[in-house]
This record gives C-alpha cells, sequence and structure tokens, in this order.
C-alpha cells in the first residue's frame, strides 16, 4: 500500500510540474519579440491616422503571436492568447476605418504581449 501510495505521489508531482511550468522557449520569445514590433507599429501608425498600415501590422503581429500561442505555457499563454484577440479585434475595427478603436486595440495587445516576457 506504501508503494502504491508513493508511486501516486510521485506521478502526482510529474504532472503537477508539467501542468503549472510556465514560460515561453526561445522560438516563443522570438515570435513575442517580432509580435511586438509589429504591433507598436500598429499603434505608431494608428495614432497617424493610417488604418490600411495599421491592419498590415496588426496582421503580422497576430501571425507571430499565434506561433508564439503554440509553444507558450501558463501565465505567458494567457497573455499571448489575449494579445490575439485584441490583435484580431484591431484588424477588424481597422478594416472598418475605425482608427481610435483599432490603435486602442493594438496598444491592448502590447500591454500582452510585454506582461507575457516577465
Amino acid at each position: 500500500m506504501k508503494k502504491l501510495a508513493s508511486v501516486f505521489v510521485g506521478l502526482l508531482l510529474c504532472v503537477s510540474t508539467t501542468v503549472f511550468a510556465a514560460g515561453l522557449s526561445e522560438a516563443g520569445l522570438e515570435h513575442v519579440n517580432a509580435a511586438l514590433e509589429h504591433a507598436n507599429a500598429a499603434v505608431v501608425h494608428g495614432k497617424a491616422g493610417h488604418a490600411p498600415i495599421l491592419v498590415e501590422h496588426a496582421k503580422s503581429a497576430l501571425n507571430h503571436t499565434l506561433a508564439a500561442s503554440i509553444v507558450a505555457k501558463g501565465v505567458p499563454k494567457t497573455h499571448i492568447d489575449a494579445a490575439a484577440d485584441s490583435l484580431q479585434k484591431a484588424i477588424d475595427e481597422g478594416e472598418l476605418g475605425k482608427v481610435e478603436p483599432a490603435t486602442k486595440s493594438a496598444e491592448e495587445a502590447v500591454t500582452h504581449l510585454e506582461a507575457s516576457k516577465k
């Protein structure tokens, strides 16, 4: 019985460390950095009133964000997924010519991407 309990505790420990392990791999970090670069460019162009260019950069940022999300775990993944949602919203609003809300969404994405690196 003690052996069974020991085995169970060992398996539980292995599973919990896998589930709660957080962070980004090098590839994930590279994608987050590229996404940040494009998301910041989207914000700059949004503030200048350039909706089509904002959309272009937001799409590039979204592609990198989705790639990072595949390899991310834990809290960073939560922020990366939230950034993806914000970028999609920025794209949708930018395509409708709503520059101010699109810019705000791109700024939210930047905040989440920066938080994913901490």
